[in-house]
């Protein structure tokens, strides 16, 4: 089992390998409590069962909370729906929130747990490659609304993260591209031993889960709050958010991220701060792992972007450019600019 660190205060580990959700648990320093698993219609029937076994055995009180599977269902009525469930269970400050699933019931779940009784602990257990490489560490949890992704949430830190591998023998095809889709964004942000892992395949998974996670948390560590550095990990996602909704939630996270990615080296080549082979490096990644490399209606996605929570309407935009694989930086931008900057 790995353990990668995650120096924030309170410091808490992400543990990763193959059948390590008992060893886990029993890193939870929280004993005597109740624990709530909250999951989704695609989650439960593949692994609930086995997780509250597992907290059975290391001496929890569990109950769980279901919710239909999808982007659709990250609303405020949700998470109204696990509040209620907290509450009807009458769980306390003592007690956890266990976020089994991926990224969709990582948010819903993190966002119930930062508000209730104004904080209770999470531990978050994704089940998802996007979710263990990505959106399971550094504390952002949240719900849509009608005028974007993400615009209700919080910073909630769990307590743990258990990247059990396990999890992913079940993963469909598609779910392993979203993974894929981001997990580029971190090899374009990282470079090094990761771009060329990702270019080999990523294996051994152990050690890419690792490096990415290892990646994100230094970042965290030094920018919590996304007051600057941590803005490097929206790489591709300005424009990949607006795709997202464009498409009304059809084109999902990951492949949406591997668009934006694209987008940005194309610009970047454009403005003259990024190589050819830079470049060509990028989209043979994509070609790899068969993302779409045909061009967008970049007037389209502007228009939606303008609503992402980045965005100022009238000061501009945070952009993160590409230098080059493993030398990205935030600039900011108007809007005007940007919108020459990404346009071919």
């Amino acid at each position: 089992m790995t353990e990668v660190e995650v120096r924030l205060m309170p410091a808490y580990k992400v543990y990763i390998g193959r059948g390590i959700l008992d060893e886990a648990i029993g890193k939870i320093c929280q004993k005597d409590c109740k624990v709530m698993v909250v999951t989704d219609s695609n989650v439960a029937p593949l692994h609930l069962a086995r997780v509250v076994k597992a907290f059975d055995r290391a001496g929890y009180k569990v109950s769980t909370f279901s919710f239909e599977a999808g982007e659709a269902s990250k609303t405020v009525e949700t998470y109204l729906a696990v509040i209620e469930a907290l509450r009807y269970r009458r769980f306390s400050r003592k007690d956890i929130v266990v976020a089994l699933g991926g990224g969709v019931v990582g948010d819903i779940a993190g966002f119930a747990a930062a508000t209730y009784m104004r904080g209770i602990s999470v531990v978050q257990m994704p089940t998802t490659l996007l979710a263990m490489i990505d959106s399971s560490v550094g504390g952002k949890t949240g719900v849509d609304l009608a005028g974007g992704k993400n615009l209700l949430g919080a910073f909630h830190q769990p307590i743990l993260v258990a990247a059990d591998l396990d999890f992913l023998d079940t993963l469909p095809e598609a779910e392993w591209r979203c993974g894929i889709g981001e997990g580029i964004k971190y090899a374009c942000l990282a470079g090094g031993e990761l771009e060329k892992l990702l270019a080999e395949g990523i294996e051994p998974l152990e050690r890419f889960v690792e490096l990415c996670v290892s990646y994100k948390a230094q970042v965290v560590e030094q920018d919590q709050f996304e007051g600057g550095k941590r803005m490097l990990l929206n790489l591709g996602h300005t424009l990949g958010h607006a795709l997202e909704c464009a498409s009304g939630y059809t084109v999902p996270h990951g492949v949406a991220v591997a668009k934006g990615v694209l987008i940005m080296a194309r610009a970047a080549l454009k403005a003259g701060e990024l190589r050819r082979d830079e470049l060509k490096k990028v989209e043979e990644l994509e070609r790899k792992y068969s993302f779409d490399l045909e061009g967008e209606d970049i007037d389209d996605l502007l228009e939606f972007a303008r609503a992402d929570k980045k965005a100022d309407a009238d000061e501009g935009i945070n952009v993160v450019c590409m230098r080059g694989i493993g030398n990205c930086a935030v600039r900011r931008m108007s809007w005007a600019q940007f919108g020459e900057y990404v346009k071919a």
